[in-house]
């Protein structure tokens, strides 16, 4: 059976509404998420944006998330896999059972994304605007498997640059909410292509702000401007072109006013070169403001 290269989008929904976006980290503020990230998908998207057959793959990944105020307006970020697993099952014939295609797996460390995030409004201020910059630590494995054809890395070190801006507001006693957008560009290196990204999330605080539920899309274009191949005989986790769409909820609940659980979804509604399966994330964390 013929594979293609199959791009898996680790931070779709690995950050929760309090992380992130255009707000900084007061100096000192520090914010845990321990979580566990997985898809299972038999199919996936062409370079032409149709759906084709694969062999039944696996991708779980247990992550580490940290923000931390370095001062009032610069905020450091990290998003640390720090245990990636790639499955590839068996394929048996429906009849005989006979093993017709083997499976595979490998086990190790993931990419790691570091960020610095900047306010550039002052910290309170109705509209925040913030700029960052993500540095792609090549962390994890580009080649793995009997056959070499699995990854938990891409090999390649990336920079991305994003602009974010948002509004919170009241719309009654307990209950409030957030609004923020991004744009951003990814560098990319070792012959892959830069991506033009945009993103917006929408969150509602219920219950005096107990229970946080957030929707998010995220949008992902590629410049096809990269020298290394899109399609491939073998299966990995990162391609090259790949381009999508995607929707993800996540519901954030505060068990104290400190550490809290997480739980969300988050699927494509189009794409190319990437993965047509859900992905799914449980977590834990830790909000000390």
């Amino acid at each position: 059976m013929k594979h293609i290269q199959i791009l898996i989008v680790f931070l779709l929904i690995a950050q929760t509404a309090f992380a992130g976006g255009p707000w900084s980290q007061p100096k000192g503020g520090l914010y845990l998420k321990l979580s566990e990230w997985w898809t299972i998908f038999d199919e996936h998207y062409t370079d032409q944006g149709e759906l084709d057959p694969n062999q039944t793959n696996g991708i779980f990944n247990t992550t580490i998330y940290a923000e931390y105020g370095l001062t009032d307006r610069i905020t450091a970020i990290v998003n640390a896999p720090i245990l990636s697993r790639n499955v590839v099952n068996n394929i048996r014939s429906a009849t005989t059972q006979e093993l017709l295609f083997p499976g595979d797996a490998i086990t190790t460390f993931g990419d790691t994304d570091v960020t610095l995030k900047y306010g550039i409004t002052k910290p309170g201020s109705r509209i925040p605007i913030a700029a960052s910059i993500t540095f792609g630590l090549p962390t994890g494995r580009s080649v793995g498997g009997e056959q070499n054809n699995l990854q938990t890395g891409d090999g390649e070190f990336n920079q991305m640059v994003k602009l974010h801006a948002g509004t919170g507001f009241n719309l009654s006693d307990g209950l409030s909410g957030y609004v923020s957008t991004y744009a951003g560009y990814n560098n990319r290196s070792q012959g892959f292509s830069e991506e033009i990204r945009f993103g917006a999330e929408i969150g509602l605080g219920l219950v005096n702000n107990k229970l946080w539920i957030n929707g998010r899309l995220d949008i992902v274009e590629s410049l096809k401007n990269g020298d290394t191949a899109a399609t491939t005989t073998s299966t990995s986790i990162f391609a090259n072109n790949a381009e999508f769409t995607n929707i993800g909820v996540e519901a954030n609940l505060y068990i104290t006013p400190t550490f809290g659980i997480a739980a969300g979804v988050a699927t494509p509604l189009r794409g190319e070169i990437i993965a047509a399966g859900a992905a799914y994330n449980v977590g834990i964390f830790l909000d000390l403001k």
